[in-house]
C-alpha cells in the first residue's frame, strides 16, 4: 500500500563499498500494506491484516536475536538494501517481520514510522540513555531519523535543540516540540549549543550526518557528553581530535537500526497519539525518481511516501 523512502535507498542506488547488488535491486525499508497470503504455519498474521514491516531481518536463533538484539545478529539485514523492498505491489518477509498498524493510522503514516522511529528510539533510549532534564541537540531536523528524535526527546522530558537549513524547516521543527532551534547555514551550532546551555554544552548529541557536522558535534558536548551515531550520509572520514574524548570523559556510541522489541515500545505511542508520523508528501511510484531527486536536494521536512 505504501512505502517510505529513507537515505539508506539512496546510498544503495548509489552503490556502497563492500556491497554486490545484483541489479535491478528493489528499493524500500519501510513498507506498510494488507496481507495477501501467509505461509503453513504463519499464526501471528491472517489474510486482510493492516500492517506494518519491521525492516531488520534477522536468523532469529543465534545468541543475539534470542537474547532480544536482533539488529546485532551476525546475519542481520534491511529489507531494501540486501534484500527486495517495497517499490513494489507485492512484499515477501518473515512473518516475525509483520507488526499491526497502530490505531487507526492510514497506511501512508504507518509507511513512515518503522525505519526512523525505530532508529531514533534505540539512539536516544537503549545507547544515549537520555534522562528527564537532560539536554539533546538533534541534526537535521527535517530528515526521517531527526523528526522522529525531536518528538522522542520531548517524550522522554528532555530539553530539545535542533539544527535545519531553512526558517520553514525550523518552524516545523518546533511544532514537533523542539524548544530551541538552530540555523545551521547563519549560524554555528556549536557555539550556538554552548550559548544556549549556558557555557555547559549538551548532554547528548543525535550524529547521523558526518563528516560535515562531527568536529563541532563533540565541540557541543558537555562533559561526559554522549555523542550517538547511526550514519554518514555527508561522509564517513570524520576528524576527532582525542584530547576532547579524553580530557572531558566523552562517550562516543555506534548505533544501528534498533530490536524488534523496541519497534513494538515505541509503537504504542502512536496508538496514544503522543508520537506521529511526520509525512512531506505521497506520490505514485511511478514517481519515484523524482522523490529520490527531493531527498537529494532536502527538499522535504520528514518522509516521502510512493503509493505502488
Amino acid at each position: 500500500k505504501a512505502c517510505a523512502l529513507n537515505h539508506l535507498d539512496l546510498w544503495v542506488r548509489r552503490g556502497l563499498p563492500g556491497i554486490e547488488f545484483q541489479f535491478p535491486h528493489i528499493l524500500g525499508n519501510d513498507v506498510s500494506g494488507v496481507v495477501k497470503e501467509v505461509g503453513e504455519g504463519v499464526a501471528n498474521v491472517t489474510l486482510g491484516d493492516r500492517v506494518l514491516v519491521s525492516p531488520g531481518v534477522s536468523c532469529m536463533h543465534c545468541e543475539q536475536c534470542l537474547s532480544g538484539h536482533d539488529n546485532l545478529c551476525r546475519f542481520y539485514h534491511i529489507v531494501g538494501y540486501a534484500r527486495p523492498g517495497g517499490y513494489a505491489e507485492y512484499l515477501n518477509v518473515p512473518s516475525v517481520n509483520v507488526l499491526p498498524i497502530p490505531g487507526d493510522l492510514s497506511f501512508v503514516d504507518a509507511a513512515a514510522i518503522p525505519l526512523v522511529f525505530l532508529t531514533a528510539w534505540h539512539m536516544l533510549v537503549t545507547r544515549a540513555r537520555l534522562k528527564p532534564g537532560e539536554t539533546v541537540l538533534v541534526h537535521a531536523a527535517g530528515s526521517g531519523v531527526g523528526s522522529a528524535a525531536i518528538q522522542i526527546g520531548k517524550l522522554l522530558n528532555a530539553r530539545v535543540l535542533a539544527t535545519a537549513s531553512t526558517e520553514e524547516k525550523l518552524a516545523k521543527a518546533k511544532d514537533l516540540g523542539a524548544d530551541e532551534v538552530i540555523n545551521y547555514v547563519e549560524q554555528d551550532f556549536a557555539a550556538e549549543a554552548r550559548r544556549l546551555t549556558g557555557k555547559r554544552g549538551v548532554d547528548v548529541v543525535v550524529e547521523h550526518t558526518g563528516v560535515s557536522t562531527w568536529e563541532k558535534s563533540v565541540l557541543s558536548l558537555s562533559t561526559n557528553g554522549r555523542l550517538v551515531t547511526c550514519g554518514a550520509t555527508t561522509g564517513y572520514k570524520a576528524n576527532m581530535d582525542l584530547r576532547h574524548l579524553f580530557a572531558r570523559h566523552l562517550n562516543v556510541l555506534g548505533s544501528y537500526m534498533g530490536a524488534k522489541h523496541e519497534l513494538l515500545e515505541v509503537l504504542k505511542f502512536f496508538a496514544s497519539g503522543q508520537l506521529r508520523a511526520v509525512v512531506d508528501r505521497s506520490m505514485p511510484l511511478t514517481e519515484a525518481a523524482a522523490a529520490h531527486r527531493a531527498l537529494e536536494d532536502r527538499n522535504q521536512f520528514g518522509k516521502v511516501v510512493l503509493i505502488p
